[in-house]
């Protein structure tokens, strides 16, 4: 089976037999994928010991009507990097509109207007990213690593992160109890 030509829009789900362990029960919310690589942003695992208000006091931005809540394990690239996934109900800085579903921005106008109480209505921050080189997320599908489904917002904004995966899967049809952790061999 070939791996979709074009991912963005779309969640991708790490399959049980992948082999990273970096990637266990991923959810990774794809937001450009191109003949140039692909970038998605993980939204399935909290960073220890960081929340938005100690993000925001290290960019000197008063957190004001913020909520403090936990930050998502974005990706191993650029941990250092900050980009806030939301809803198509604000557009800053350079957002990217992707697919139907949600947006990106990675500029600080956003974090400032979530601060304000005049950004996105839903939201979440996110530190890293994940990124694939000209057909290695091609590879990786086609490998068994990967399984590619509709990027719902309600699971992105709506479901607890521990939940994401196995939320996302079902609304494919599947249980994800009974995916195995091997690929046969014919």
């Amino acid at each position: 089976m070939d791996a979709p030509a074009y991912l963005s829009g779309q969640l991708l789900l790490a399959l049980p037999g992948m082999g990273d362990p970096r990637f266990s029960r991923a959810v990774i919310a794809m937001c450009a994928h191109d003949e140039e690589g692909a970038l998605g942003i993980g939204v399935g695992q909290l960073m220890p010991r960081i929340r938005l208000h100690s993000l925001l006091a290290q960019l000197d931005i008063d957190p004001g009507e913020a909520p403090d809540v936990p930050i998502h394990v974005g990706g191993p690239v650029e941990p250092q990097r900050g980009f806030v996934l939301h809803g198509l109900d604000w557009g800053g800085q350079d957002t990217l509109q992707v697919g139907e579903s949600w947006a990106l921005t990675s500029t600080l106008d956003v974090l400032r207007a979530i601060a304000e109480g005049r950004g996105p209505s839903r939201w979440l921050v996110a530190l890293g990213y994940a990124g694939w080189s000209p057909g290695q997320l091609e590879d990786e599908m086609t490998g068994n690593a990967w399984f590619a489904t509709g990027g719902s917002p309600g699971v992105l904004f709506d479901t607890a992160v521990d939940q994401r995966w196995t939320c996302a899967f079902a609304n494919a049809g599947i249980d994800a109890r009974l995916l195995a952790p091997e690929i046969g061999h014919a």
